[in-house]
């Protein structure tokens, strides 16, 4: 389904959305893949693209996605020039926040002080 090139993995058909996400679902910090090869402005057009509909859509919605995780803080988004309007585009794992949810710091800092009768 995909191959390395480089250190980047490469999805073999075009990447779908599910696939971004299942990717990104397991993805550690660095870990990069290729959402797309071409000229995205180009491609996900519906009065530029030269490839067919469905397919032009599904790379929109790649898009989107990858986008909106980057929005998030979630991911970079790179893209490497290859030639001209050639390009890849990669999305990169940035580190997840960490909880502080239920940790002992957020309980005592959310902690009011008692008074203790005596």
């Amino acid at each position: 389904m995909d191959s390395t090139i480089i250190g980047f993995r490469i999805a073999e058909p075009p990447l779908t959305e599910t696939m971004f996400c299942t990717w990104y679902g397991s993805a550690v910090p660095g870990d990069r893949i290729v959402y797309h090869r071409g000229f995205l402005a180009v491609d996900a057009s519906p009065l530029t693209s030269t490839v067919p509909d469905a397919e032009r859509r599904a790379l929109l919605r790649v898009a989107e996605r990858a986008l909106q995780l980057a929005e998030d803080g979630l991911v970079h988004l790179v893209q490497r020039r290859m030639g001209e309007s050639d390009f890849t585009y990669l999305a990169i794992a940035r580190p997840r926040a960490r909880s502080r949810a239920g940790t002992l710091a957020s309980v005592l800092a959310a902690a009011k002080p008692t008074s203790v009768a005596a």
